[in-house]
């Protein structure tokens, strides 16, 4: 059994995403909810981007090892960016850790109003699978 990430005929072919997932049945799934750039706390790190994104993806990996998963487990990010922040700093601080050697994760990235955490300019969230034998 493997997880599949796809790139299939007539779509645009990107080394930064595939379009489509498939888990095999009894794979484990793990879904972690929106990590934005806090610490321990609960407090932002920093009024930059680009350190919040860092900080949104160490933790995403946080959760992740607490299940014995990692980055590469990762089937699909989804990454919300505040309009106020410096796009391409965010993303670009982020985009390390969603690339991936083969077919890489799917992605949803969007511009949005505003998040959840006071002073958050970004946040992820991840949906894995393993294999488990």
């Amino acid at each position: 059994m493997t997880i599949e990430l796809l790139q299939p005929a007539g779509l645009v072919k990107s080394p930064a995403f595939s379009h489509v997932a498939v888990v095999p049945p009894g794979a484990t799934t793990i879904y972690v909810g929106g990590q934005n750039g806090v610490d321990e706390s609960g407090a932002v790190v920093s009024a930059d981007a680009a350190e919040q994104a860092v900080r949104a993806v160490e933790n995403a990996r946080a959760a992740l090892a607490a299940v014995g998963a990692s980055l590469d487990d990762v089937v699909s990010w989804s990454v919300l960016i505040h309009q106020q922040a410096d796009l391409r700093a965010a993303y670009g601080a982020v985009a390390p850790a969603l690339a991936r050697e083969g077919a890489p994760p799917l992605v949803t990235a969007a511009i949005v109003a505003g998040l959840g955490v006071p002073g958050a300019l970004i946040e992820v969230s991840a949906v894995a699978a393993v294999v488990r034998d």
